[in-house]
């Protein structure tokens, strides 16, 4: 049974704080772990993207990831390609975009219904799919492909890999929570 934290309102700004720090730098780092693609790269980020959501809630995932693209709006080069902001401009910027929507509406669904592994799952793949309706138009406009074309280079490859890392998503969650409820002060 998922041992799920009770609602984010109910802890010390402190204690949110870390754990939207947390979730910014997870992204982070699972941008390090990259496969060039044109035009987009293969990365873990949709994994931690989704992990923020679940494990801190709609609200807190949301802004782990809103601190994450505020980083690289500020010209960081974190994003997978070290562009920085000219990432937010180009094929990749609508995806980074869609990291914030799809933290909250992956985090929203489980705070509603995330008590089952499938259930969680299933909201991981609402996620993915957030981040690809965002991540699609973007890359139409900056590379100028028609939809068919943007699926064939923006989502199509990526379809497999993001369901599994939906589900190792939904699998870590309840161990996600149980290490944050570990750190919270007494």
């Amino acid at each position: 049974m998922l041992r799920t934290l009770t609602p984010t309102r109910d802890y010390s700004l402190t204690y949110r704080m870390i754990g939207v720090a947390l979730g910014a730098l997870v992204t982070i780092l699972s941008a390090r772990v990259v496969i060039p693609m044109d035009p987009v790269p293969f990365t873990l980020q949709p994994l931690a993207v989704l992990l923020a959501g679940m494990v801190l809630g709609a609200r807190d995932g949301a802004l782990s990831q809103l601190a994450y693209v505020a980083l690289i709006a500020v010209g960081l080069p974190l994003d997978a390609n070290a562009r920085g902001q000219a990432a937010l401009f180009g094929p990749t910027g609508g995806y980074l975009v869609g990291f914030v929507a799809a933290a909250c509406v992956s985090g929203l669904l489980v705070e509603r219904a995330g008590t089952r592994l499938w259930q969680r799952w299933l909201t991981g793949v609402a996620g993915i799919a957030v981040i690809y309706l965002c991540g699609l138009p973007v890359l139409m406009l900056t590379r100028g492909l028609d939809l068919a074309m943007a699926w064939a280079a923006g989502a199509a490859p990526f379809i497999v890999p993001d369901l599994v890392k939906a589900l190792i998503a939904a699998a870590a969650t309840e161990g996600g929570r149980a290490l944050l409820q570990r750190i919270q002060p007494q």
